[in-house]
C-alpha cells in the first residue's frame, strides 16, 4: 500500500451492470487478451470482502497518526518519509539502535492465531471472501517460500522463523471450509532486497517470478491483490506474462480474480478490476471495482490509534451500501496483533456489519445497479440525527454541511432481477417519497427485518411509502433501513 490518498467526490453518473471489462485503448497489445477476461461472477457478486495485513510489523505496531504502521521499516530507514523522525524516536528508545527490522520476525510468534475462530468471525461479518498479505513490501513470506530464504541468505519465511506455522495455508483452509473465497496480496517489489537494489530485473526473472508461482500453485487463490508496482511499468515486473500463467496453465485461473496494480502504467487501466483506496470509489458499474481501506488510518495494526482514529459500524454499513449502489465492492481491511489475535474494536466492528447484513444482506449480496444509484435531497438540510454518517468519506454526505443547503443521498438503490430495494440511512417520520419511480400495481413492499408489507401509492411519477411505527428500542438504532419493492421492475400493467 501506498500512503493513503484521499480522493475528492466523483460524479455520480447512470450506471449499467458488467462483468466484463471496458474495453481500454493501449498501445500495448500483451494487454488486450488479458483486458478482454471476464471477471468471474462470484466476485461482482460478493459485495463484501476482507483485506488482512499481517507480518513483522505487527510486533512495533507503530506509525504516526495518519500514516501506514506496515510501512514500520521503510519509515525507519527513509528521511524522506513524513514519519520518519517519530518511528526512528520510537524505535530507538523502545528497542535501542542497533535493533534492526529483521529482528521483529523471531518475535512475530502468532501463538495465539486460530484460524477456525477467525473463519467464524468473518461468516459473522458477512463477508465473502478475505486476502490476505502473503508477503508485503518487507519481503516476508507467510508460507514455506524457499525463494524468500534463499535470495535473503537468511530465513525469511513464517514457517523457519517467529510462528513457525503456513500461517497462509492455515487461514486457506479454515476459510474455505467456512464457505468464503480466500485471496492473497502479493507485493511485486520488495524495498530492502539485496537483488532488487542491484538489479531489478535479475529480482524479477531471479525471485519473484519464481515466487508468485510458487504461492498461487500452492494455495489457488480467487483473488490476486497485486501492489508495490509504481516504480516500473509492466513490462519490467513481467506482468503481462505472469498473467497469461495465470489464467492459462496455473490451479487457480478459471475462478481467479485479478486488480490493477501491476506496472506504474496500469492502474485504472488494465486488471480485472480497478482498485481505489481509501477514496470514494468509482462513479458507476463500467469495469469492475473495488475500495479498500483500513478500519483506522492503518492498515497495519498501529496501537497508537484510538477510537476517535476508528470509523463506527455504522459507518462502514453506510459506506458498503453506498458502494453496492454503484456497482463496487467493499474490500475492508482488519490488522491482526503480532501473537494472532484481532483486536476486540476490530471484532466489534465486523460485528455490527454482520448485524445489519443478516438482516439486509439481499439488498448487497448479489445485487447490480439500477438506472440511477440515489436519490438526493430536496430543499434545505435540517439539524442532523444523532448517530448521523459523520465520515470524511466525500461521495456519501449524509450530515449538514458547511453549507446547510448541500443536498445529501437521502435514498441508494439497488436491484436483484425483478427487485428494487431502497437503502434509507434516515427514515423520515410518517411517509417515504421516492422520486421518479415507476412501478406496477402488483409490486410488494416490505421493510427487510418485517414480515408486514409496507402501504404504499402512486403519486405521479412518484411511489409514497407509509411507514410503519417502529419500536425505536429494537429497531431505532438500524444503520439503514431498506425497502424491498418486490416485482418493481416487472414491465408495467
Amino acid at each position: 500500500m501506498k500512503p493513503p490518498c484521499r480522493l475528492l467526490p466523483l460524479a455520480l453518473l447512470l450506471v449499467t451492470t458488467s462483468s466484463t471489462p471496458a474495453a481500454v485503448d493501449s498501445p500495448d497489445p500483451a494487454w488486450t487478451e488479458i483486458d478482454a477476461r471476464p471477471t468471474p461472477a462470484w466476485w461482482t457478486e460478493a459485495r463484501f470482502g476482507l483485506f488482512i495485513h499481517w507480518g513483522p510489523y505487527s510486533v512495533p505496531a507503530f506509525a504516526a497518526k495518519g500514516e501506514y504502521a506496515e510501512w514500520y521499516w521503510r519509515a525507519l530507514r527513509d528521511p524522506r518519509r513524513p514519519d520518519h523522525a517519530t518511528v526512528q524516536a520510537f524505535h530507538r528508545e523502545t528497542y535501542g539502535p542497533d535493533f534492526d527490522y529483521p529482528e521483529f520476525a523471531a518475535q512475530f510468534t502468532a501463538q495465539f492465531f486460530d484460524p477456525d475462530a477467525w473463519a467464524r468471525l468473518f461468516v459473522r461479518s458477512g463477508a465473502r471472501y478475505v486476502v490476505l498479505t502473503s508477503k508485503h513490501h518487507d519481503g516476508f513470506a507467510l508460507w514455506p517460500s524457499a525463494d524468500a530464504s534463499r535470495t535473503w541468505g537468511r530465513p525469511w519465511n513464517s514457517v523457519e522463523m517467529g510462528p513457525r506455522r503456513d500461517l497462509l495455508g492455515e487461514l486457506a483452509s479454515s476459510t474455505r471450509a467456512a464457505g468464503l473465497k480466500f485471496g492473497i496480496y502479493f507485493s511485486l517489489y520488495e524495498w530492502y532486497h539485496p537483488l532488487y537494489l542491484a538489479d531489478p530485473q535479475r529480482f524479477v526473472a531471479e525471485h519473484m517470478v519464481p515466487q508468485f508461482k510458487d504461492v498461487i500453485t500452492r494455495y489457488a487463490p480467487s483473488v490476486v491483490f497485486s501492489d508495490g508496482e509504481w516504480e516500473h511499468p509492466s513490462a519490467t515486473w513481467r506482468s503481462p506474462e505472469l498473467l497469461q500463467w495465470l489464467f492459462a496453465e496455473s490451479p487457480a485461473g478459471h475462478d481467479v480474480v485479478v486488480n490493477d496494480r501491476w506496472g506504474r502504467e496500469t492502474r485504472h487501466r488494465h486488471g480485472g478490476y480497478f482498485t481505489t483506496e481509501y477514496g470514494s470509489g468509482l462513479p458507476d458499474a463500467t469495469h469492475p471495482w473495488e475500495e479498500n481501506r483500513g478500519m483506522g488510518h492503518s492498515y497495519g495494526y498501529n496501537r497508537i490509534e484510538d477510537l476517535a482514529d476508528y470509523t463506527s459500524g455504522r459507518e462502514f454499513v453506510l459506506m458498503l451500501a453506498d458502494i453496492a449502489s454503484r456497482g463496487g465492492n467493499f474490500l475492508l481491511n482488519i490488522g491482526p496483533t503480532a501473537d494472532g489475535r484481532i483486536p476486540v474494536i476490530m471484532q466489534q466492528r465486523l460485528h455490527e456489519i454482520g448485524d445489519w447484513l443478516a438482516i439486509n444482506g439481499e439488498a448487497i449480496h448479489g445485487t447490480s445497479t439500477w438506472t440511477r444509484t440515489a436519490q438526493w435531497s430536496e430543499g434545505t438540510v435540517r439539524e442532523p440525527e444523532r448517530g448521523q454518517y459523520k465520515s470524511g468519506y466525500d461521495i456519501l454526505k449524509l450530515t449538514v454541511a458547511p453549507d446547510p443547503g448541500q443536498a445529501v443521498k437521502e435514498v441508494l438503490f439497488t436491484r436483484r432481477a425483478d427487485d428494487l430495494y431502497a437503502i434509507c440511512p434516515v427514515l423520515p417520520p410518517d411517509e417515504l417519497r421516492l422520486r421518479d419511480v415507476r412501478v406496477p400495481a402488483s409490486t410488494t413492499v416490505t421493510l427487510l427485518g418485517r414480515p408486514d408489507p409496507v402501504a404504499w401509492r402512486a403519486d405521479g411519477a412518484d411511489v409514497v411509502l407509509s411507514l410503519p411505527t417502529l419500536d425505536l428500542a429494537r429497531e431505532g438504532g438500524r444503520a439503514a433501513y431498506v425497502f424491498k419493492l418486490a416485482g418493481a421492475l416487472r414491465a408495467s400493467e
